[in-house]
């Protein structure tokens, strides 16, 4: 065997090794919470290298708009784009193998998870705004001096006291019966309470008020009411506590008067990490902030000492506002009390990605089943070995012995091409089959080229081995034209499709530059094989 043969044979075997290396199936690391300590561990599953996409083994698929019920947003294109870099951070550390995140039109997001099992956990993960902030209770009580005004703005718009709380001050703070609960009756005809006050019970932190669960809807609209909005000092603003609490067997929703503006917010977040308090057994964040964050939340809490400060996620305080004993530096943590660890995981990860620029509302959900995926898988592997098949029989019936070296050389192609997806990290759809099946078309016409050429120098009365060189020579120019022209086309689709499309695209490409080395590489090098081995031939079946 000759120099040029051996050089071939092992950049064959070098490509070979490299393709199986590739494709060998790859241990991954993945968090999960351990049932039996509530824990968040690392575990490793072993998974093949080619993604599968969205179409074959299920999943969801979301299509995002800016919310403009919560506050008109001037320009939902910037807003968008600044919430696609702000989801694709928190999809990427959610776990997802490789999610599709991209921009639809000015003002559309499109998000698919491929076989994502949760999809509540992952449109929860998705949406939630996570706008971070710490704000002191208001300790001059200027909401509660504020009240009179109010109620006096609710009687002049019409709206009357159902005068219900004194039976609800007798369950909050112990009750009375008999003659004091008929002297406080009277006096409170008399007295005529306003409708707000009626409602807000002070609790026993500076700016805290509870309100009975089933009329926080009522008191959540009267203070959204542009009058009342009118007499509560701008300095102060009103947030909602994010649970309800128990008090004497009876549900309250807390009601927080918080300063206006906040001492520090999430932006200067740099770490979150959730965990299990030992002590407590409660689920907490703690998060880090960064060098100027740091600097500023020590000066501020520094300035508030005795003060309590709420912790606000959302618009709603976290847990009751603690107090601030002493200056607090770059550490701090949120409790959650007894939400569930992977709740606490999944605010950890939104709170390290950042907030959304805007609050996001899903106009387009489709769930794909895992079912449906395998019905795709099935059919498309069946089209592929039915085309192939025929490819095998034509290819052999017609051109012979030239036909079965092009058909050796197509075990190859499937071998580079599978590679080339695992290697680059692409993703396998159902589309993306169908550009498999079409490069196959396209290697063995590839090859047809070449043998009609081959076909044309014995007709002239040339060599075999000199016919097979000016085969391969002189059809060189048509199939890199065609290859070239048809890879540009790919790249166009690649750019302006979206996910089916790009499959398709960037597995026609791959596909077709294994093809040329298949068709002009392989299939040469297994035709000198042939000739080596037969010096003497005159003739060849093709």
């Amino acid at each position: 065997m000759d120099k040029r043969i051996r050089g071939r044979l092992w950049v064959i075997g070098a490509l070979i090794v490299v393709s199986i290396i590739s494709l060998v199936p790859r241990n991954t690391k993945q968090r999960v919470i351990d049932p039996s300590t509530g824990r968040l561990k690392d575990t490793t599953v072993r998974r093949l290298p080619i993604n599968l996409g969205l179409d074959l083994q299920g999943g969801i698929h979301l299509a995002l708009e800016v919310d403009q019920s919560k506050g008109p947003v001037p320009d939902c294109a910037d807003a968008i784009q600044r919430a696609e870099r702000v989801v694709r951070t928190r999809i990427d550390e959610f776990g997802t193998t490789e999610p599709v995140v991209q921009i639809q039109g000015r003002c559309r997001l499109i998000v698919e998870l491929a076989g994502e099992k949760d999809p509540g956990r992952a449109k929860g993960v998705i949406q939630r705004t996570a706008f971070l902030e710490f704000r002191i209770t208001d300790m001059k009580s200027q909401f509660k001096d504020a009240l009179p005004q109010i109620d006096a703005a609710l009687r002049k718009a019409g709206i009357k006291s159902r005068n219900a709380a004194p039976s609800a001050v007798a369950q909050l703070f112990g009750g009375d019966t008999g003659k004091s609960k008929s002297k406080r009756d009277t006096t409170s005809d008399a007295n005529a309470p306003g409708v707000l006050s009626s409602l807000l019970f002070q609790g026993q932190l500076p700016g805290e008020f509870l309100v009975p669960e089933e009329q926080w809807p009522l008191v959540d609209s009267l203070i959204q009411r542009p009058d009342v909005r009118a007499q509560i000092p701008r300095s102060i603003e009103l947030r909602w506590g994010a649970q309800a609490e128990s008090r004497s067997a009876r549900s309250y929703r807390p009601l927080y008067a918080v300063e206006s503006r906040p001492i520090i917010t999430g932006e200067e977040l740099t770490k979150a990490v959730a965990r299990r308090d030992q002590v407590t057994n409660q689920s907490i964040v703690t998060f880090q902030l960064s060098r100027r964050g740091a600097r500023i939340f020590s000066q501020e809490t520094g300035r508030h000492i005795n003060d309590f400060m709420a912790i606000i996620l959302d618009g709603r305080v976290q847990g009751e506002p603690p107090v601030i004993k002493n200056q607090i530096g770059a550490n701090g943590q949120i409790e959650l009390g007894s939400k569930p660890l992977q709740e606490a995981s999944d605010l950890a990860l939104v709170l390290r990605a950042g907030a959304l620029p805007a609050p996001l509302t899903i106009v387009d959900e489709r769930a794909i089943s895992a079912s449906l995926g395998a019905d795709s898988i099935h059919d498309g592997v069946l089209a592929g070995v039915v085309g192939v098949l025929l490819v095998i029989v034509i290819m052999i019936g017609y051109y012979r012995i030239a036909g079965a070296l092009a058909v050796a050389a197509l075990t190859l192609y499937c071998l580079f091409t599978l590679a080339g997806l695992a290697a680059f990290g692409f993703t396998l759809t159902l589309p993306g089959m169908a550009g498999f099946v079409l490069s196959i078309g396209i290697a063995v016409d590839a090859n047809v080229l070449i043998f009609e050429r081959i076909r044309e120098e014995l007709v002239h009365g040339k060599s075999l081995r000199l016919a097979v060189d000016e085969g391969f020579l002189h059809a060189m120019n048509a199939i890199v034209d065609s290859n070239v022209s048809t890879i540009l086309t790919a790249l166009i689709l690649y750019a302006v499709g979206t996910g089916p499309v790009q499959g398709f695209a960037i597995t026609l490409i791959i596909g077709i530059i294994a093809s040329m080395v298949s068709a002009i590489f392989v299939v040469k090098t297994l035709f000198l094989i042939w000739l080596n081995r037969r010096p003497n031939m005159v003739t060849l079946s093709i």
